[in-house]
């Protein structure tokens, strides 16, 4: 089986390959990926990994500010990693991250994703780890602490290096789910 992977900004990517990511993402999420969570992963470089059988797997890195040690990052943020289920366990989430990551590393002063547990274990393999600190958003109304998030963020310092545990991390506003 031919594998086909593309790397490509939203604004190359063509109606029906946007659908085809909604659709893998629906599935994926089993009908629990909002409208919010499409408009986050907009905006930015998407992977495409396609096969015989369609769309297989799928991930977007977009652009965020995440303020630590009093400076604002620029920030590479994963969003919408799926892989269709007949192929999942196969190395191309994998391969998806490798791609993403690649992009985090060379143009961005941290990367950053959220995760579920098991979401997790593919990011934690690939060295990405699981922010320590508190984590804070800036709302409109001021910062605001996000303490239902904290244990399931994760990153990966790039141009800024190593971080401080100790801190804080302050995400730039978002609607729907702010990581």
């Amino acid at each position: 089986m031919v594998i086909r992977m593309r790397t490509a900004h939203t604004a190359d990517l063509d109606p029906s390959e946007l659908r085809d990511v909604r659709a893998l993402l629906d599935d994926a999420f089993d009908g629990d990926f909002s409208d919010a969570d499409w408009d986050h992963g907009l905006g930015g470089m998407h992977v495409l990994v396609r096969d015989g059988g369609g769309l297989a797997a799928h991930g977007s890195l977009v652009m965020r500010r995440v303020r630590h040690g009093g400076c604002w990052l620029r920030t590479g943020y994963v969003e919408a990693v799926a892989v269709r289920a007949d192929v999942r366990r196969t190395g191309l989430g994998g391969r998806v991250m490798a791609e993403l990551e690649r992009v985090v590393d060379r143009a961005y002063d941290l990367g950053a994703l959220a995760a579920s547990d098991e979401g997790a274990l593919l990011y934690t393999a690939r060295g990405w780890q699981q922010w320590p600190g508190r984590v804070h958003a800036l709302s409109p109304d001021g910062i605001v602490g996000l303490p239902e998030e904290e244990g399931g963020v994760y990153v990966r310092p790039a141009l800024a290096g190593p971080l401080d545990p100790d801190g804080e991390l302050v995400f730039d506003w978002r609607d729907g789910d702010v990581t």
